[in-house]
This record gives structure tokens, sequence and C-alpha cells, in this order.
């Protein structure tokens, strides 16, 4: 890798979900001790935005060029952070989360000590994958709106029906010479006997 790797760890403390466990203080300390952290910083709620718009700041004034944030899910924030990050120009695929809410804080809430070591761990890893992220690129890959639904059955000609309504052109490939599969076949059908 060619690039001087700066590293900048933020800590959310998000409220007491995960301050009432970890000891955010320790863990922001432990993350500035790895191998190209140049920053690390604890915030009440990272997701808020003072939160983010610290994180933006950070970014320009500590020539950061990857950003691990210890939080909660992924799931949850991810989108917000990499959305943070693009509003100061920064490649939002710099970003790593590590989540040490649901993996720490809530369940280990009565494991205190195992809880923290857990969080180093996570945040450790954390910072050992953003070490090795390279910005990314977006394609922009042009859609045909239309589908193939392949079965003529009553699940296929319902389906076609559907992306019909939904705006695709849909085409619909049966192997018999008519369509309705088995339910075209029936004499009477449940519940009504038509």
């Amino acid at each position: 890798m060619s690039e001087n790797v700066r590293i900048g760890v933020f800590v959310c403390e998000c409220g007491t979900n995960i301050a009432s466990t970890i000891d955010c203080d320790k863990l922001v300390e432990y993350a500035k001790s790895l191998p190209d952290v140049v920053f690390s910083i604890k915030n009440r709620y990272t997701c808020a935005e003072p939160g983010q718009q610290e994180i933006q700041k950070f970014i320009k004034e500590e020539n950061l060029n990857r950003v691990v944030i210890a939080s909660c899910t992924p799931k949850m924030h991810e989108p917000t952070f990499r959305n943070c990050v693009i509003d100061v120009g920064f490649n939002p695929y710099l970003v790593e989360m590590a989540n040490i809410r649901e993996h720490c804080s809530w369940v280990h809430h009565n494991e205190k000590s195992a809880a923290n070591v857990k969080a180093r761990d996570l945040v450790n890893s954390a910072v050992s994958r953003a070490r090795f992220l390279e910005p990314q690129k977006e394609l922009e890959v042009p859609v045909t709106h239309s589908a193939l639904v392949i079965g003529g059955g009553i699940a296929g000609i319902q389906s076609a029906l559907d992306l019909a309504e939904s705006g695709f052109d849909v085409h619909l490939v049966e192997k018999e010479a008519s369509i309705g599969g088995i339910m075209a076949q029936l004499n009477k059908t449940y519940p009504t006997i038509d």
C-alpha cells in the first residue's frame, strides 16, 4: 500500500446504551495505541447531527483517510455515516464500523470486564480492516424495465400481472399449449366449489 494510512476512530457512547457497560474513555485511549490510528475521540451520540459534524471536522483537521466508528449496528447507521463523509468529499467506502452496542454492551451488560475486552478486540479488528480499505466508485448500470416469467401456472400468471401493474414489460413463457397449469384442469375449486 503506497498511501500513508491515517485512521481516525470515533467511539460512540450512544447515551447509556454503550457507556453503561463499556468504558468509552479507555476504549478511546486503546484505539490511539493501534498502528496507523492518528486520532481517536468519543462522542455522546455519533449518529446525531453534532456527532456527524465532529466526524467531518476531524477528517479535515487531522487529514484522515480512513474512519472507524465504534457504535451500533452497521445495519442501522452505516448509510448515515457514509453519507456524512461524502459531504466532505471523503470516499464512503473508507469507513469501517465496529458494533460495540449489540455485540458488547447489550449482550454482556452483566459482564462488564469481558464486554470491554471484546470491545477492544472489535475496534482492533475494525482498524485492521480499515487499513486495507480502498476507495470504491459506484457504477451506474442501465436497467431494462422488463421481466421474464417462466411458467404459466396460476403463480406465473399472478406474478406476470403484478409485474405488469408495476410498470414492467412482461414476457410470460409456458411450455404447454395453454396457460393456467393444474388450475386450468380442475373442474371445481375450493372454497366456493365454482
